[in-house]
């Protein structure tokens, strides 16, 4: 069985699937809820790296949470995202109300794209859906030379899910934030965090596989500490990450997402700023500079408890490589997916 790094706690095992035989099934799955062939396939190979780098909080589990979505009209299918020009001349990426997947790929191309006047770029995402594993977006960006910086808020009325520090009750959403530049010999440096002490989407892949949550991320209904995953769903809250600093990070996204670029729908207003590296270093200078500081870092003794320090992007990266183009997911979780699969077939 592969080893793959979880928060997962699971009750029950794991099963192991090719990612081409998986991702056959899961673009079935968006084709029959009517999504076109493109949009199934970009949201499927964007779920299934996830898990290939050991990201399960936004993996394949998705696929239930996203076919609710498309079954109710929350996440609408058919449609494609949009660039367009605000009347002051902002650009925006508008999703349409869709699966946020093809937008984010398409706003990263954007901004990317407008930096080859400036060599600075920043750009709006509106009106979308779940956005997928930022993380993934930033890589490539990176990988090409690009600086970038995305952050997403909006809707806390809505998505109250996070306390704010010294609050009981979810107030706020998780608000990431995501950070990619081009790193040493391994590759990009990228940070891709919640702002609560745990990602949403793990709450939802540890309901999905029967699973606890680690210790001190969640609170119950009545602000006591729990490792249920149905306590959050019973009215908890997730815990602020770093507690007054992940807050103090969470409520400037927000008043990004939502006092800056207006009211969001359905999830967040997301924010992404690209910066062309090329205009103030050359790559080979860069790349030796970053490679100087990383193994310095690598170099350092580890804590107890700890094998080495590990670099924010090579371990996605490296489990990608381990990962040999097989998933391993809870027994729970693929087998509510092929449910999922059979029951649109019988339709």
């Amino acid at each position: 069985m592969i080893k793959i790094p979880t928060k997962l706690q699971l009750r029950g095992d794991r099963v192991e699937v090719v990612a081409t035989e998986a991702a056959e099934i899961v673009v079935d799955i968006f084709n029959r809820l009517g999504c076109s062939d493109d949009t199934s396939r970009a949201i499927t190979e964007h779920l299934i790296d996830a898990n290939l780098c050991g990201m399960e909080s936004h993996g394949v589990m998705r696929v239930m949470q996203y076919a609710e979505r498309m079954r109710n009209g929350t996440m609408q299918v058919g449609i494609r995202p949009e660039i367009r020009q605000t009347e002051t001349g902002a650009t925006v990426v508008d999703g349409g109300m869709g699966n946020g997947i093809p937008t984010m790929k398409l706003a990263y191309e954007t901004a990317i794209s407008l930096t080859a006047e400036t060599g600075m770029a920043a750009i709006s995402i509106l009106n979308t859906g779940h956005t997928g594993r930022h993380g993934a977006f930033a890589d490539d960006a990176a990988s090409n030379g690009f600086l970038t910086i995305c952050t997403g808020g909006g809707n806390h009325r809505v998505h109250g899910m996070v306390a704010p520090h010294g609050g009981a009750r979810g107030m706020l959403p998780t608000n990431p934030w995501c950070i990619g530049i081009p790193g040493g010999e391994r590759g990009p440096v990228v940070i891709d965090f919640a702002t609560g002490k745990i990602a949403g989407g793990w709450i939802y892949a540890a309901r999905s596989a029967d699973a606890l949550l680690p210790e001190d991320c969640i609170i119950d209904r009545d602000g006591n500490a729990t490792r249920d995953p149905q306590d959050y769903f019973d009215g908890g809250a997730i815990l602020p990450m770093g507690g007054h600093k992940g807050f103090a990070l969470s409520l400037m996204a927000e008043l990004i997402g939502e006092a800056m670029l207006g009211p969001s729908s359905p999830e967040c207003n997301w924010f992404l700023i690209a910066i062309d590296t090329r205009k103030y270093r050359q790559p080979d200078a860069l790349k030796a500079a970053a490679e100087e500081v990383l193994a310095d870092l690598r170099n350092c003794p580890p804590a107890p408890g700890f094998e080495r320090v590990e670099i924010p992007g090579e371990r996605e990266r490296e489990q990608r490589r381990r990962s040999n183009g097989v998933i391993a997911v809870p027994q729970e979780t693929w087998q509510q997916v092929l449910e999922l699969s059979e029951n649109l077939k019988g339709k």
